[in-house]
C-alpha cells in the first residue's frame, strides 16, 4: 500500500450540510492552520490527496467535493461560481476553519478567487493553481465544445476502457492518479457542466479585490498564460508568481511533488501570520 493511500485511509471524512447540500469533504486534521483545497471540474478532493500528502504534517488540509462531484449532492440545478463559491463559505462556517488557506485547481481556482473576494480578510491567503482565467471568447468557445457530451458519452462507458483511455492519454501520471480521475469522472453529474455557461466572472476585478497575500502557480503549457500573470501582478501587489516547466493543465496530478515544492514556502509564510494570530486570542 502506497503512501497516498495509507494516509488518506487514516484521515477523517465527513459532511456538512450548506445552502441546501451536503457537502463531503476528506480531512488531514492535526493542530495545524487550516488549508481548504479544491479541485477542479470533473475530479473531487481525494484526486488532490497527493498533494495534500506533501501538506498534512505542516497544514489541516480539507479537501471537498464540490457539489455535482465525488460524494456530494448533485442537485439539478445550481452550479454558477457564486453557488460554488457559497458551498465553501458554508463549509467554512460549519467547520469553525479560523482565517484558512485556500488553494484551488482549474474551476476550484475560480471558486477560491470568488470566495476570497468575498470574505477579504478571513481568508489568510490564496493559491491558485492554473486557474479558470480565460477570455471571453474562450469561455464561448469551450461552452459551445462537445466537452458536455463527452462526458455523457463517459458515464455510458466501462471503467476499465476510460483507464485504459487514461494510461494513452497520461501515461507519466501514477496508476493511482489516473484510477482517481476516473472515478472522479464517473460520479460527477452532468449538471455540473452548468459552470462552463458564460461569462465567467472577472477575474481581473476578482484579483484586485482580493487582500490577502496571493501566490499563482501555472505551468509553462497552461491555461494562465506568463503574460496574463504579469498584469495580475501589476493589477494586485500582493500577487507573486511561479512557473512549473514541462506540464500543462493538470499540475496536481502530473506533478504534485514540484507543485508542493513551490507553493510551500507561500504557505510557510501565510501560517506563520495565521499562528501568531492564534496565539494572540
Amino acid at each position: 500500500m502506497n503512501q497516498h493511500k495509507s494516509n488518506s485511509m487514516r484521515w477523517a471524512t465527513g459532511n456538512c450540510h450548506v445552502n441546501g447540500v451536503d457537502i463531503h469533504y476528506i480531512r488531514t486534521g492535526g493542530d495545524h492552520p487550516p488549508l481548504v483545497a479544491l479541485h477542479g471540474l470533473l475530479g473531487n478532493g481525494a484526486c488532490l490527496a497527493p498533494l495534500a500528502c506533501s501538506l498534512e504534517n505542516s497544514f489541516d488540509v480539507v479537501l471537498p467535493d464540490a457539489r455535482g462531484h465525488g460524494k456530494s449532492s448533485a442537485p439539478s440545478i445550481g452550479y454558477s461560481y457564486s453557488d460554488l463559491a457559497g458551498d465553501v463559505a458554508g463549509l467554512m462556517k460549519e467547520l469553525k476553519l479560523r482565517a484558512p488557506i485556500l488553494l484551488g485547481h482549474s474551476m476550484g481556482g475560480m471558486t477560491a478567487a470568488v470566495v476570497a473576494a468575498n470574505l477579504g480578510r478571513s481568508i489568510a491567503g490564496l493559491v491558485l493553481v492554473d486557474p479558470t482565467f480565460i477570455s471571453p471568447e474562450w469561455q464561448r468557445e469551450v461552452f459551445e465544445s462537445d466537452i458536455a457530451g463527452d462526458h455523457r458519452r463517459s458515464l455510458m462507458s466501462e471503467r476499465a476502457e476510460l483507464l485504459a483511455q487514461a494510461r494513452l492519454r497520461h501515461p507519466t501520471r501514477s496508476t493511482e492518479v489516473r484510477e482517481c480521475l476516473v472515478d472522479a469522472r464517473l460520479q460527477t453529474c452532468i449538471s455540473a457542466f452548468e459552470v462552463l455557461t458564460p461569462p465567467n466572472p472577472d477575474y481581473c476585478e476578482l484579483v484586485q479585490h482580493i487582500s490577502a497575500p496571493i501566490l499563482l502557480v501555472i505551468g509553462d503549457r497552461g491555461v494562465v498564460s506568463l503574460e496574463t500573470a504579469s498584469k495580475l501582478q501589476a493589477l494586485n501587489p500582493l500577487l507573486r508568481y511561479e512557473t512549473i516547466a514541462d506540464v500543462g493543465h493538470g499540475i496536481p496530478y502530473d506533478k504534485p511533488a514540484h507543485l508542493g515544492a513551490a507553493i510551500l514556502p507561500f504557505l510557510r509564510m501565510v501560517s506563520e501570520n495565521w499562528s501568531r494570530a492564534a496565539a494572540e486570542d
